[in-house]
């Protein structure tokens, strides 16, 4: 792999990494955030999604979005557990690109694609890239384990 290439995958995870972690700590700081109201407009799955929003499991699902993010933004800032947390963020994306999904239509302004499916895009990119490994504590740490 060359250089550039590094350097390129360093960028994707740092620039996703800080937008994720953006997005989870502006929840957790933030006291009257809720999922409800994203939840409440699902256009598919509308069972599953009214049982996300039954008073026994919001709060759950408000906690794991809230601190999946931010830990998704910290795992891929600093690289470590890249490949496990982005699997795990592309099961999130998922969580939110269904209930906005009127198929075709993916949002207002969406034909089939829309963030949800750029991230998770990107998130598959760094699995298969191993990006952790790339100035990142993965590849700190496989220096250990050998």
């Amino acid at each position: 792999m060359t250089n550039l290439q590094k350097f390129s995958i360093l960028i994707l995870r740092l620039s996703l990494g800080f937008l994720m972690f953006y997005a989870g700590v502006t929840k957790v700081t933030d006291p009257s955030w809720s999922a409800a109201g994203y939840i409440k407009g699902a256009k598919a799955f509308i069972p599953f999604y009214n049982f996300i929003l039954s008073p026994s499991v919001l709060p759950v699902i408000n906690f794991l979005n809230e601190w999946g993010l931010t830990l998704l933004g910290i795992s891929l800032i600093f690289g470590v557990f890249v490949r496990l947390s982005s699997a795990l963020g592309i099961i999130l994306m998922i969580l939110y690109y269904l209930p906005i999904l009127k198929f075709p239509y993916a949002g207002d302004h969406s034909y089939l694609v829309d963030e949800h499916v750029i991230y998770s895009s990107a998130l598959l990119l760094l699995i298969a890239f191993s990006a952790g490994r790339i100035f990142g504590l993965d590849g700190w740490f496989a220096k250990f384990r050998k």
